[in-house]
Formats: structure tokens, C-alpha cells, sequence
């Protein structure tokens, strides 16, 4: 027997108490199997099972069928709600399954491979870090505008894996063409924009429109991937030309507000002089008009008058006369002296029209209680 000794030792029995762990009896008087017994049972029952032993031809179809059917039953496997399965047969892609229990070849004649599909992966573009640790990389931020001016652009492009299938096997390098394919796309919407239109109010729309043409470089390539977000975290001129910028743009606001102004007066002043010049013609027009009518009366005027005087030539002569005279004396001071008068040569005169003229108008004053004149 192995390590049978009769004077003890770590596998013997020991002192005159009898046998050890694996011999002879213990305190107790009972007898326990060595080891070649142990071993020499277990070689009974295997060739009760099987007659012929190992090296019989029954006996390696049974451990063939045993290791076999281990092998199978190892093909089951699971996939978590949050990953897709991809299923290898000898390394080639045959398909994908979705979450729960599924079976394949197990290896090393299949292999699934469970990456995680609803992981939300980040990559970002013209800068390397976050928070105080920002690293600008500016290869990859400085981009041509529509205008032929360079802005200093960073942007974070957020995607995530929608067939495990075509990601794992259509890209080599699935972060390095998603970097690469958003790069392309926002230089490609940027150079149809000025820059002013990138840096301002066209932001969100410059990142969308990048967004969708991304989705549609990654769809031609069949990789497998959702974009989710493509956020513009900075646009400004390149810091070397940044002041000349702002003084550029500042000359530029300048100009604008003194166009504008211009604008204003222009507005003011043009419809006043408009208005002006309107009602100068309106009262020349009617001038005009009164004129010519004043002169056709008159010209009638005349006319009827004179066809009067051809008819009664002698009795119009007079009447003209007459008239002239009318118009004459009643603007003057007249004399009146009777030449038939006889005196001493002295004209009897009464200057009436200027007493009339000068003369004070009297009042008479009476005394209270006397009777009226």
C-alpha cells in the first residue's frame, strides 16, 4: 500500500493508538477503505457500466456521446435587453438575434459575440478633454466658410449601434469613420454659409442639417449606426485673427447703423419735399386756372362790348365817357364854382369833402336835470 507504515507519520497510523487517516483502524476500532480500495470500487463500477472498459469501442462511444452532448447543451446562450446578438459560424457573419435565450453552434465551431446597443458613444471634433482639461486640436476645428473665412469650430457628435451586425463587420473602425464622416459633413453644410451665419443665429440649424447629412454618409455605408445628436460647442474666428474679427465686425455694425440712419432721414425727408413739390404744382395749377379764366371773362367782356359799340357807336362814347369820368372824380377832391355868378371877384368857396373828412364830431354836453336841446 502507499505510505503503509507501521510507526505513523503524516499518512500512517501513529503510536500504539492504531492505523492513520488512510490505514488500519482509528481510536475508535473501525476500520476505513485505503485509497486503492477507494480506487479499486470506482474501476468496478465503470466496468459494470462498461464491460469492456475505456478502451473498448462501446465504452469511447459513450464518453464521445457524453462530451458531445456537454458541447451541445453549451450552445445555449442570452442575450440582455441592452445588447444585440451577432452570430458567428467558423468567423463568418450569419446573423443577429434580440434579447432573450437563443441557441448557436458553440465553439469553436460558432461564436456570439453580445456588444451593447443602447450605449449612447461619444466623439468629439476640434478639441480633446472636458471641463478645466480642454486640449484644441486645431486640424480638425479650423473650417472654410461660405464666405472664405476660417471659423474655429468644435462640435461633439453623439451615436449609438442600431444593427450589431453591420457595425461589427462593415466598419474596421467604427469610432475613427464616425469622426471622420461628422468632420466631412460639417465642413461640407459650413462652406455653403458665411461665417457670421455659422457664428450666430444659423448655429443650431448648420448642426441639424450636419446631423442628417452624417445619418445619410453612415446609411451608404451601412455601418449600423444611429446619430443621435451633433451639438456645435464652439464657433468663433481663429484666435490669431480674433481682434481684427471683432474690429471688422464692429466697422461692419457701424456701417449698418449709419446706412440705416441714412434710411431714416431718407424716409423723413422725400415725402416732405414730395408733398412740398405737390402743393407747389396744385397752386400753380390753380393760379393758372384763374388767370386764363380771369383773362377769357375779360376777353368775352370785351368782345360783348365792343359788338355794343358798333351797334351805337355814339350813345357807347358816351357812356365810356361817362364812366371814365365816374371812376376819376370819385378819387378826387372836387370843386364845384358856378360861372354864372356875379360879385366882386371873390370866389365863393366851401371846402366840404375835407370838412367832412376832418372835421371831429361834436357832442353836446348837457347839464344833469336841464331838459334835452
Amino acid at each position: 500500500m502507499f505510505y503503509k507504515q507501521q510507526g505513523g507519520g503524516p499518512w500512517g497510523g501513529g503510536g500504539s493508538g492504531g492505523g492513520g487517516n488512510w490505514g488500519g483502524r482509528d481510536r475508535g476500532g473501525n476500520s476505513q477503505p485505503d485509497l486503492e480500495e477507494i480506487l479499486r470500487r470506482s474501476q468496478d463500477r465503470l466496468r459494470r457500466i462498461m464491460p469492456g472498459g475505456f478502451g473498448s469501442l462501446k465504452g469511447l462511444w459513450i464518453v464521445a456521446a457524453i462530451i458531445l452532448a456537454f458541447w451541445g447543451v453549451s450552445g445555449f446562450y442570452r442575450v440582455q435587453p441592452d445588447e444585440q446578438g451577432v452570430e458567428l459560424l467558423f468567423g463568418k457573419y450569419v446573423k443577429t438575434t434580440q434579447p432573450g435565450l437563443n441557441y448557436w453552434f458553440p465553439a469553436p465551431v460558432g461564436e456570439v459575440i453580445r456588444p451593447k446597443v443602447t450605449q449612447t458613444n461619444q466623439v468629439t471634433v476640434g478639441f480633446r478633454g472636458s471641463g478645466n482639461n480642454i486640449r484644441e486640436v486645431p486640424q480638425e476645428s479650423h473650417v472654410l466658410a461660405g464666405d472664405q473665412n476660417i471659423a474655429d469650430i468644435q462640435f461633439v457628435v453623439q451615436w449609438r449601434i442600431r444593427e450589431a451586425g453591420n457595425f461589427l463587420f462593415n466598419m474596421r473602425d467604427p469610432e475613427a469613420t464616425v469622426k471622420a464622416a461628422a468632420e466631412s459633413a460639417l465642413r461640407e453644410v459650413v462652406g455653403r454659409n458665411p461665417l457670421q451665419a455659422v457664428m450666430t443665429n444659423q448655429r443650431d440649424l448648420i448642426a441639424q442639417q450636419s446631423r442628417d447629412l452624417l445619418q445619410s454618409i453612415m446609411d451608404n455605408y451601412n455601418a449600423g449606426v444611429t446619430i443621435l445628436d451633433m451639438r456645435i460647442q464652439k464657433a468663433d474666428p481663429p484666435k490669431e485673427v480674433i481682434d481684427a474679427f471683432n474690429d471688422v465686425q464692429r466697422a461692419k455694425q457701424d456701417e449698418e447703423r449709419l446706412r440705416n440712419e441714412a434710411l431714416a432721414y431718407r424716409n423723413d425727408i422725400v415725402p416732405r419735399a414730395k408733398g412740398d413739390a405737390a402743393r407747389l404744382v396744385q397752386n400753380a395749377t390753380a393760379e393758372k386756372e384763374k388767370l386764363v379764366k380771369e383773362a377769357e371773362g375779360q376777353a368775352a367782356r370785351f368782345t360783348a362790348f365792343y359788338q355794343t359799340y358798333a351797334a351805337n357807336k355814339d350813345i357807347t362814347t358816351r357812356r365810356m365817357y361817362i364812366e371814365t369820368m365816374q371812376e376819376i372824380l370819385s378819387k378826387s377832391q372836387k370843386i364845384i364854382i358856378d360861372e354864372k355868378s356875379k360879385g366882386s371877384g371873390v370866389i365863393p368857396y366851401l371846402p366840404l369833402p375835407e370838412i367832412g373828412r376832418k372835421a371831429p364830431q361834436v357832442q353836446i354836453q348837457t347839464a344833469p336835470g336841464s331838459a334835452s336841446p
